[in-house]
């Protein structure tokens, strides 16, 4: 490991500790990967001509996570009046627009953009929320440990042993090797960070090395599912935001997937064994 890379990943995860811990360097630091990450986003997007809403879509993009972390809900289902509005909004801006060329790529592709990355990164914010007090804070911690252990699995794996490529036209780097890896390291962290999850649910070990098996798999979803808007805009990286490490994009892609799906299977199970 060069040594930016080891400094960049040192303050990475300093960072990282201290927003687990602390719920206002915990929004800020999640306000700021998600404005870089859709600012890459829309950067890639823009590189293959297609005419996007950038600023809209990272402003609005800014709200959702604020909206959630305040709580700010005048309706039940404000979320998804909130998407409604941001499409309407992004229509009525195309209808101002003299150039109607690739006018339903530009609206997909800006709603998607907001969807993928802003959203979905917010769910960081409801696990953190799911549960009262330090139970939410030992949810985050638990996941972040997983998806990003899997993603250190795969680099160590990968690099060192790595030899039958996984997915060339997506990721011509990532190996066979590599993946197993990332499984391993994922069902590893979780049953250690074993203690994170709420005692009441009584899980066993088979059922946690379980479940960090199946979301070190979504998380490598996620970070295939970069390469490949990556390698449809015909960069190898994201960005250069984080010096030696890429782009914003490349450090939380495994978490855009894992996050979604880890909030609602923990909501679920949570439910059943509730009182």
């Amino acid at each position: 490991m060069s040594r930016d890379r080891l400094v960049s990943s040192t303050i990475m995860i300093s960072l990282s500790i201290c927003a687990v811990l602390n719920r206002w360097v915990f929004i800020i630091v999640l306000l700021a990967l998600t404005i870089g990450g859709l600012y890459e986003f829309f950067y890639l997007i823009k590189k293959k001509g297609i005419p996007i809403y950038s600023y809209t879509g990272i402003i609005f993009g800014i709200m959702i996570p604020l909206s959630i972390f305040f709580q700010f809900e005048p309706t039940k289902r404000w979320e998804l009046l909130f998407i409604v509005l941001v499409l309407l909004l992004i229509f009525i801006l195309q209808l101002n627009r003299r150039d109607n060329t690739n006018a339903i790529v530009g609206i997909s592709t800006t709603l998607f953009g907001v969807l993928y990355v802003s959203w979905f990164f917010s769910f960081l914010i409801k696990i953190r929320f799911l549960i009262p007090g330090a139970g939410g804070i030992k949810l985050l911690g638990f996941i972040l440990l997983v998806t990003k252990c899997g993603d250190m699995g795969a680099l160590l794996i990968g690099s060192k042993i790595g030899k039958h490529p996984l997915l060339p036209r997506v990721s011509p780097n990532k190996t066979i090797e590599g993946s197993v890896g990332s499984f391993l390291f994922s069902a590893l962290a979780a049953v250690l960070s074993r203690a994170l999850l709420p005692a009441e649910l009584n899980l066993s070990i088979i059922h946690v090395a379980f479940i960090g098996f199946f979301f070190g798999g979504i998380g490598q979803l996620g970070d295939m599912s970069e390469s490949l808007i990556k390698r449809d805009c015909n960069v190898k990286d994201s960005g250069k935001l984080l010096p030696a490490l890429g782009g914003v994009l490349d450090a939380i892609d495994s978490l855009l997937f894992s996050a979604p799906v880890f909030y609602f299977y923990m909501a679920q199970i949570l439910i059943k064994n509730g009182p």
